[in-house]
């Protein structure tokens, strides 16, 4: 359930190069900042209620933390961040 307290450190943040041009490409474009805020709150975005609850269980057993977000046209990004919350990345789906 997302707080406006961050739940866990981010640690680096980077990005794809596809990803970032998958933000830049939306109208407005989209701040890759905002997403990593809702991340670390608790917003894992469009995720369902099983992969949701794996968020919430990795929290509490250091695992890794993964989001999806829909861009306004419909392309999907994700937001992971490492077990050992050493770093977060935003990437598309294929670039996993």
């Amino acid at each position: 359930m997302p707080t406006s307290t961050p739940l866990f450190t981010l640690g680096r943040c980077v990005a794809t190069p596809r990803a970032i041009d998958a933000l830049q490409r939306q109208a407005p474009p989209v701040d890759p900042a905002d997403l990593f805020v809702r991340h670390i709150v608790g917003d894992w975005g469009d995720l369902d209620a099983e992969d949701a609850a794996a968020n919430d269980y990795a929290l509490h057993f250091d695992e890794r933390l993964l989001s999806s977000y829909r861009l306004p046209d419909e392309t999907v990004v994700w937001v992971i961040t490492e077990a050992d919350r050493s770093a977060t990345t935003l990437l598309l789906p294929e670039d996993y």
